[in-house]
């Protein structure tokens, strides 16, 4: 496995560093090195947030991602933001149900998810990012889908216990879609 950089932007509220969060601790568990690195506006809720996480078989040197390898876009000024910043060859998520346009570059693999939809219909709304995150790990293959509810063990604090298997669910929608 080469070096991996990945973006997962969008409005603060929508689980982008949690989502984040659960992806490198999987990659912690899978005995990478790895880096997280959380960013948000002020106003946090509603803001922008963004969340760089760099998956690698070797040191990380600087937490930065600049041009991701993979970008997963919560709504459409991410998308409009960083498309262009992805690598030539890279791999672009959308959440479809918030974002209408279509990704412009030809030279990256785009993939339309309507996972604000989805949340909705599977009485979770509040975890199009876990379904965004299971399309992400079967679409890149920078870590596998096994294990992860241990990972989310990690990340879901014990007085949220009760969350894990939703959001265990929600990844694995995202997974099979």
């Amino acid at each position: 496995m080469k070096t991996v950089g990945i973006l997962i932007a969008g409005f603060g509220g929508q689980g982008v560093l949690f989502a984040g969060k659960c992806l490198a601790y999987k990659g912690l568990d899978e005995g990478k090195q790895l880096s997280w690195l959380p960013s948000y506006g002020p106003e946090m809720r509603g803001g922008t947030a963004n969340c760089s996480v760099i998956i690698s078989d070797t040191p990380v040197g600087s937490p930065i991602v600049s041009n991701p390898d993979i970008l997963t876009a919560m709504n459409l000024p991410s998308l409009d933001k960083y498309e262009n910043d992805t690598v030539p060859g890279g791999k672009i998520f959308v959440d479809s149900t918030l974002i209408s346009r279509k990704v412009e570059r030809t030279d990256v693999d785009a993939y339309y998810i309507p996972a604000t939809q989805m949340a909705k219909d599977l009485g979770f709304p509040n975890l199009a990012n876990m379904i965004l995150l299971g399309k992400m790990i079967k679409e890149s293959d920078i870590v596998s889908l096994d294990g992860m509810r241990e990972a989310l063990g990690h990340v879901i604090p014990p007085r949220k216990a009760d969350m894990l298997e939703v959001n265990m669910k929600a990844i694995e929608a995202g997974y099979n879609y």
